[in-house]
């Protein structure tokens, strides 16, 4: 077990972990000035031999086996094994082997991911990455001592290629507090990949067309409802908060937008949220939602809400070898299915959404990593930045996973050989790197996405989501990004979470003649509980210009 030298705020990672009913191991208690200095000396250190040209060259391996451990996403797909498949004993053996690197893989819940690490983190057994898709997070690991200060030197001494491609994003957004901390995944952002699928034949079944806002899709659940049909699906938000989106207007400042748009913590004093639970709230008393929307709390639950009738829509980030479309056809073979027009998700029809940053998975170093074990993963990234690496972990084995025409691999259909891809294209793996796959130009990117992302037969759905989200280009919103730690949210994003998740289900489920004072009641218990120190210290940082906004 990896000794951890934990900062001030190890108590909030007990209770986190506590809350979870997690076993939590102890830190030495020393202090985070004096665990910043310690890394700080130390990067120097490194930083002051780089000017006399001593790294280490392990080009030729290391001359003691290394063992680096790297996370990767757990999203229960089954009959995959994320840490033991072909592509993780492929890449031990294409570049642990020729190094002397053993890659070990860390399975991390997706719906768990926080827990997950905070437990790792706490026990002093986190993996040499530590990652996270929002930089609020990624921003609260840090504030634990988790991750420990970059040299970029090194990175670029180790892993020239992958440093190449990404060290302008790590020179704008890797630095927190005045020192180097993040790295990152490159991304060309695509919007068309996370659809909402809704059932065309149940549209057909009573003459409905496709809404274009809320309250058309409204009316078409009324109609289902009296058809016997379903219910409009939802999930209960436990995390990765976007449900205000479509409810928002334009009207909302930069400040705003600083303050309350936060992955990791839900914006329930925020009038656009309000407006979401009141939604919910109406629809759920006319019976045209689907009633256990609380019991719904992952992508794999509402998958098999969809797959077995009970509900009519489904949003997901749709890939060719996603099942849910087999599934379903297996228990309604007169099933059909489209993507439905984002803006019937919203009340003006106009499709607001989360503006992804330009850059991809956020990753920090652990605290605990050694010089060598650093060195490993700065090599590891570089190998799977390699063109060739990068597009085998993303496409498999010509003839036999794919075929290649005009450049683009395309897909076999139904392959189900040793070398099969995950239901999400390996993305788990390779997101390191990059975010999307990236053949260099957005035509050629489209067109091998027609084949990659939709199921065989079923390219329309991502020719109408292109369509629909090119539409709608101008309504994404980017959050502001803090150049400081913004210390309260890791005080209180935890009992903010559970709070949350039991004053919205309440506020949905409730009559709605007790809406309004319920939600009076819950929005000043939640400010109280620490959402206005959240809200107060945002501001302050705003004031004083320690954020970075596009």
């Amino acid at each position: 077990m990896r000794k951890v030298t934990m900062k001030k705020g190890l108590s909030v990672i007990f209770a986190i972990v506590m809350a979870v009913g997690m076993m939590a191991g102890c830190g030495s208690g020393e202090t985070k000035e004096n665990d910043n200095n310690k890394q700080t000396s130390e990067v120097s250190n490194v930083g002051s031999e780089t000017a006399g040209g001593s790294y280490t060259d392990y080009s030729a391996g290391f001359p003691e086996t290394v063992t680096i451990q790297i996370p990767v996403y757990d999203r229960a797909f089954e009959g995959w094994d994320v840490t033991d498949n072909y592509y993780t004993r492929w890449i031990q053996s294409e570049f642990g082997d020729k190094y002397n690197i053993n890659v070990e893989y860390v399975g991390i819940g997706r719906s768990t991911e926080i827990q997950d690490f905070m437990q790792l983190i706490a026990a002093g057994n986190a993996p040499d990455i530590i990652f996270h898709y929002d930089m609020p997070q990624a921003v609260n690991y840090y504030g634990e001592g988790a991750m420990q200060a970059l040299d970029l030197a090194e990175i670029e001494y180790y892993a020239p290629t992958y440093y190449a491609n990404m060290k302008d994003t790590i020179n704008k957004y890797g630095v927190l507090e005045d020192q180097n901390v993040f790295f990152f995944a490159e991304r060309e952002a695509i919007y068309y990949n996370y659809v909402t699928l809704i059932r065309q034949d149940w549209l057909d079944a009573v003459g409905a067309d496709m809404p274009t806002n809320r309250a058309e899709l409204e009316e078409v659940a009324k109609k289902w409802k009296d058809a016997g049909l379903g219910t409009i699906g939802e999930k209960l938000w436990v995390a990765s908060f976007t449900m205000e989106y479509p409810f928002m207007d334009g009207s909302a400042t930069e400040e705003e937008y600083a303050k309350y748009l936060d992955l990791n913590v839900a914006p329930l004093t925020w009038k656009p949220t309000e407006n979401y639970l009141r939604t919910l709230n109406a629809e759920y008393n006319e019976g045209i939602l689907d009633e256990e929307f609380y019991l719904v709390k992952d992508d794999a639950s509402w998958k098999a809400e969809f797959v077995a009738g009970n509900v009519g829509t489904y949003q997901f980030f749709i890939n060719s070898s996603t099942d849910v479309i087999t599934s379903l056809l297996a228990n309604d073979s007169d099933a059909k299915v489209a993507v439905l027009d984002p803006g019937a998700l919203g009340e003006t029809g106009n499709n607001y959404y989360y503006e992804y940053p330009p850059y991809g998975m956020i990753m920090g170093i652990n605290s605990t990593t050694s010089a060598e074990e650093r060195a490993a993963v700065w090599m590891f990234l570089d190998w799977m930045s390699q063109p060739e690496n990068l597009f085998y972990l993303q496409n498999g084995i010509e003839g036999e996973n794919y075929t290649l025409e005009d450049g683009i691999a395309v897909p076999v259909a139904d392959f189900a050989g040793e070398s099969k891809l995950s239901q999400n294209n390996n993305k788990d793996y390779w997101c390191l790197v990059a975010e999307v796959a990236n053949y260099g130009e957005e035509e050629m990117n489209y067109k091998a996405n027609l084949r990659t992302l939709a199921p065989a037969g079923y390219e329309n759905l991502i020719e109408d989501s292109y369509s629909y989200t090119t539409a709608d280009a101008e309504y994404g919103v980017i959050t502001p990004i803090f150049t400081k730690v913004v210390e309260s949210t890791g005080e209180y994003t935890a009992d903010l979470n559970s709070m949350w998740q039991e004053f919205s289900t309440d506020l949905i489920t409730c009559d709605p003649e007790e809406f309004d004072e319920k939600y009076a009641e819950y929005c000043q218990e939640y400010l109280d509980s620490g959402y206005q120190e959240i809200l107060d210290e945002k501001a302050a940082l705003y004031a004083e210009g320690s954020y970075i906004a596009e």
